[in-house]
């Protein structure tokens, strides 16, 4: 894999301030610095998903929460299909193991950047995108793709990614929380997605839903809840289970998920994710938890001929039914639509994908270091 250096870091901004230059971002680390508290915690997180690998289709379905992962590809499913265009260029932040690859490619984008902090989950992506995983059960991607390992929450990217910019729309799925450990790694990431999207582009993603988890918290006696499936704790130092505003960022708690996740997770207030991504020049189009997302979305048939073929909600039958557990998961989630500010270019960029690949050699991934 070829090894890039990092951006020289931007200098520092407080949350005082009330606008940012959009591709500036506040709290950058020196080279020269030992790595901080919370940039450890990110290399776990990416440890985390590095390492898990990569299951066949009979372990996959054979998961205790099938259901749940397939729903979950169906609220990402319509997202991409309601805000994706033909020839679009694509920025996948957090993009794992490439499974969104496929929704991509039935979108017919023209161009794909996948960035992931996970050097194993990013080798995984460059497999199932050459058409070598054992998942993958189809014709080869019809787009050029470019795979770059680093944490978009440290790393400056818009002048990394200036010759393939600007990108018709991002991605970021159940990935943006962890951004939310402090407020530099927040301003930063949105810092990244304002500079690299177009006026008018679209900013897609799902995150934890703050207003539930918190909720949930204060219904029960202890730190922790959860059910079969789940299990989230919060500290003592939270034992008053009061979150002031003035102090949003680094409000970390566990999460464990059967067959998924088991790592350190931080609340986002969606009220101030809005409003510092308003800074940045990103306005909300949409919010909505997941059961609202699900009702409201099942009314269109096109969708709910997908929800049937994909068997997330099964056909009524006790063992192939979202569980009760599943869906109480799913509860706790929510997604949103955000767009850059600006009217769209009258035409549209034609494609300077040079720098993308038909076929990606593991050299072909680029590692921006911190």
């Amino acid at each position: 894999m070829s090894r890039r250096p990092r951006d020289e870091p931007s200098s520092s901004y407080s949350s005082a301030q009330k606008r940012h230059n959009p591709g500036v971002a506040g709290g950058g680390y020196g080279a020269q610095q030992a790595y901080s508290e919370d940039q450890i915690q990110s290399m776990h997180v990416a440890d985390h998903y590095s390492a898990r690998t990569n299951q066949s289709l009979e372990e996959r379905e054979n998961s205790p929460i099938i259901h749940l992962k397939k729903l979950n590809n169906w609220i990402k499913s319509v997202l991409v299909q309601l805000y994706t265009r033909p020839g679009d260029r694509v920025l996948d932040l957090a993009c794992g193991k490439g499974g969104d690859l496929i929704k991509w490619d039935k979108a017919r984008v023209g161009y794909y950047v996948g960035v992931d902090i996970a050097e194993g989950s990013i080798k995984d992506c460059m497999t199932r995108f050459n058409g070598d995983s054992d998942q993958q059960r189809r014709k080869k991607f019809s787009f050029p793709a470019r795979l770059i390992c680093a944490d978009c929450y440290e790393t400056r990217l818009d002048k990394y990614l200036s010759e393939d910019a600007p990108f018709d729309i991002c991605s970021c799925q159940f990935a943006m929380h962890y951004s939310w450990s402090t407020e530099a790694r927040a301003r930063q990431a949105l810092a990244n997605i304002s500079a690299l999207l177009r006026p008018g582009g679209t900013f897609i993603g799902t995150m934890p839903d703050a207003n539930v988890i918190i909720k949930r918290l204060r219904e029960t006696e202890a730190m922790e809840f959860g059910n079969s499936v789940y299990c989230i704790t919060f500290g003592e130092e939270y034992a008053e289970k009061k979150f002031p505003a003035s102090r949003p960022f680094g409000i970390k708690y566990k999460f464990h998920l059967e067959d998924a996740v088991d790592c350190p997770e931080w609340v986002v207030p969606f009220h101030l994710f809005k409003l510092l991504a308003e800074e940045y020049d990103l306005e909300l189009v949409l919010m909505k938890n997941f059961h609202e997302f699900v009702n409201e979305y099942l009314q269109k048939p096109d969708f709910a001929d997908l929800m049937r073929r994909l068997g997330a909600l099964g056909d009524g039958r006790d063992k192939s039914t979202l569980s009760q557990d599943e869906w109480e998961v799913s509860y706790l989630y929510l997604a949103f639509v955000l767009r850059k500010r600006g009217a769209a270019p009258s035409q549209r960029r034609v494609g300077n994908t040079s720098r993308g690949k038909t076929f990606l050699a593991e050299e072909d991934i680029e590692v921006l270091s911190i």
